[in-house]
This record gives C-alpha cells, structure tokens and sequence, in this order.
C-alpha cells in the first residue's frame, strides 16, 4: 500500500488539474470532444456543465520528461528493494510461491487497488505528454501491473518468498479495471476505494502487523477495508436530478487474522491460549466521488483528486457469518 498512497498523491494531483482547456459554450464544446477524441485522450467528459475538456498536442518533451521520471523512480526503487530489503534473506533459483489461502485474500485485493491507481496516474501523465487516446490507456493503464510483476520476480529469486501467480492474478486485474472503464467510458464510473480502523490484533503480533499507526495501517489487514464505489448517476439519462457525486459503495475485509494462514499460538501473562476467530466481513455503504464537486478552486480540485482513493466515512450494513449489524462510521 505504501507505493499506492505515494504515487497516488504526490503525481495524480499535480498532472490531473494541469493545462485544462475551459470552454464556455456545449456545442462548441461538443464539437472540440470530436475532433480530439481520435487524437488525444479526454480525461474529464462533462456536457451538461462544460467545465473542461483535457486535450493536448503530443509533445515529445514532456514524454521524454514523463519517461525519464518514470524510469528514475522504477529503477531507483527496484535497486532499493533488491539490496536493502531482498539482501536480509537468501537467494534461490526461481521459483512459484502459492500464498491464495494466506489473509482471507485482504492481501490480493490490496495489489489490485495499488495497481488499479498506478493506472490511473499513469493514465494522466500519458494523457499529459498528448499520446493518443487509446496509446495513453494502454501505456498509462498498464504500468501498475507492469511494476508490481517485476517485484514478483525478484520475490521468484528470494528463498523466502516466491513469484505468486495469485498476486500476478491480482495486480493485472487491477490495471484491466482501470484500463477497461477509460476505453469504454472515458471516465471510472467504478472506483476502488479504502478505509482503515485499528484493530485489536496489531498488538498480539506487532512485528508482522505493525507497531503504531503509521505501520498498521500498511500491514494490518484486520483493520483494512476494500470497496468498489459505484457513481450512479454515471449510469443515468444526463437530465437526471440524482446528486452527481453520490455513489453506492460495497466493501471487503476480515477479522481476527494474527498470521497469514492460520493463527499461530499466543499465550497470555497467566498462561492462558488466546484464541481468535478469522471470518470475513461485507458492506454496503454510501460514498462520495469527490472529483464530482463542481468547484472552481483548481486547489480543491487537486486535493480532491489526490484524497479520492479514500472511502468517505457513512454509516454502512456489515455482513458476516456474525450476521447482520450496523456501523456508524462505514469502517
């Protein structure tokens, strides 16, 4: 998750609000989207309002600088991983890991969600540099898959680890949700999404999942919560009065997990065995597309658009083998 929420603040907001093109009348507006469409990629499609239209002549500067940052930070990163973090275990020849079974598979819908905003940014810096269209969708779209696939790898030579098929599995699903909706709709009507809370289990096994805050909301599964947000009006007749930025949200989690596959053995101070039991969880909530607030502060708007990745705490049904109860806050 680290590499999701960098990556995702720190570039979305500052390409997806760059070089817009403000257009006062719809029918000039209309006419503009057509021409362009067969040459460069449209990253906001509103034509009720005709807020902006983001189109750009290809520009061979700032592909060469997109390119150039974008092999800096993969290399850099790599060569960060293979010697500060594979060194600590030993090297072996390359080999398949299942880990399916490990986390109720919280772990492979956090490699789907990090690829699926890799894609997204990515998307934004293609569409940025004036590719076209459906070059911008593919390249952008596919860059998630394409790095976590080379952690794989290097996960394939550690002794320790294994090149999991399920996490491959994982991660180009995740580039293919983001890569599908910008092909077909010129937009992503289905947004994956993310919600934390702390649960009791860190401190059982803070080692594996985290010590503090900072470290248990990257490593404790117990309190993670995934969701596919659904913005309904993008479905509707555009006469619709539905709030455009309301959408519907059903999310995944699971509880009481201390270890990967099954729970290890905890003995408390008076000698007592802990037990815990490991079920899933399933939601349906409300959420919030904000990138859908119209407002006219280009701050807001990056803001927005660097943030969106999280689930807007409302009050949320939660399914599970416990049956049915509520939760105030969606989390």
């Amino acid at each position: 998750m680290s590499l999701f929420l960098c990556c995702f603040f720190a570039v979305s907001a500052s390409f997806a609000q760059a070089d817009s093109i403000p257009t006062e009348q719809p029918g000039l507006q209309i006419n503009y989207i057509k021409n362009q469409l067969s040459s460069s990629y449209s990253n906001t499609l509103d034509m009720d309002s005709a807020r902006y239209v983001w189109a750009h002549p290809f520009n061979k500067k700032r592909l060469a600088i997109v390119l150039s940052s974008e092999a800096v930070l993969y290399g850099g990163s790599l060569y960060g991983l293979n010697t500060l973090w594979y060194k600590d275990y030993p090297r072996s020849a390359f080999h398949f890991f299942n880990d399916n079974d490990e986390w109720l598979q919280m772990d492979k819908v956090g490699h789907m969600t990090t690829s699926y905003y890799i894609g997204r940014v990515g998307i934004g810096l293609m569409n940025w540099t004036g590719l076209k269209r459906k070059k911008a969708i593919w390249y952008g779209g596919m860059l998630g898959s394409l790095y976590q696939t080379t952690i794989e790898v290097l996960d394939g030579y550690s002794s320790q680890w294994g090149f999991s098929l399920g996490d491959f599995a994982a991660n180009t699903a995740g580039s293919f949700l983001c890569v599908g909706q910008q092909l077909a709709w010129n937009e992503q009507r289905i947004v994956l999404k993310y919600s934390f809370q702390q649960s009791p289990y860190a401190k059982y096994r803070p080692n594996l999942l985290g010590s503090d805050l900072q470290e248990n909301v990257l490593k404790d599964y117990n309190g993670q919560i995934y969701w596919l947000s659904v913005n309904l009006y993008s479905f509707m007749n555009k006469d619709s009065k539905f709030p455009k930025w309301l959408n519907i949200a059903a999310g995944y989690g699971a509880n009481g997990m201390t270890g990967g596959s099954f729970n290890p053995p905890y003995i408390d101070e008076n000698g007592n065995q802990i037990y815990f039991d490991r079920y899933r969880q399933f939601y349906l909530s409300l959420d919030v597309d904000l990138t859908r607030i119209k407002t006219k502060s280009r701050f807001l708007k990056s803001v927005f658009y660097a943030v969106g990745f999280i689930k807007i705490p409302a009050p949320a049904l939660e399914f599970s083998k416990h049956g049915v109860k509520g939760n105030m806050l969606g989390f």
